[in-house]
């Protein structure tokens, strides 16, 4: 029931919420605003992951992540100087943690996005930093890595 709450209220801050006009018993029905949320979410979540360079779909947040491989994620961002990401906590909202592996077709979180491209999970991640592919991926975004910079004043 807290989740059909919740949905609900994010429906109605959203201004999607739609009802079915009071029956004869007077009561006002919601099941269409939940199948309207539903079917919405994929098209809220792709608003979501183009809003921003760098989304990442988290446990936690980035000031205390709640899960080894979010921090992670969290750790390699900022060893790169990338602080201004969005981050969205999905142990906050039940209905976002099952609609963004929905959405990606992804079974982990967290989950990072570059310009509402879906890049990968924490794996992903760290393969990207390792190989240095990530350094040139912000670029790509015009975010300049900070490994660069410590890069070049060690020589």
């Amino acid at each position: 029931m807290n989740n059909l709450l919740r949905s609900t209220v994010r429906c109605l801050r959203a201004n999607s919420l739609a009802y079915l006009p009071k029956q004869a018993d007077g009561h006002v029905s919601f099941v269409s605003a939940r199948l309207m949320c539903a079917a919405d979410q994929h098209k809220d979540l792709g608003d979501i992951v183009k809003k921003d360079k760098v989304v990442v779909f988290m446990k936690g947040t980035p000031a205390q992540p709640m899960c080894g491989f979010s921090n992670a994620v969290v750790q390699i961002l900022r060893m790169h100087g990338v602080d201004d990401y969005a981050a969205y906590n999905v142990l906050d909202d039940q209905d976002l943690r099952q609609g963004v592996k929905s959405f990606s077709n992804w079974p982990t979180i967290p989950q990072v996005y570059f310009n509402g491209e879906f890049v990968g999970g924490c794996d992903i991640l760290l393969q990207m930093h390792q190989s240095g592919d990530l350094v040139e991926e912000l670029q790509k975004l015009g975010i300049r890595s900070a490994l660069m910079d410590a890069e070049k004043q060690s020589k």
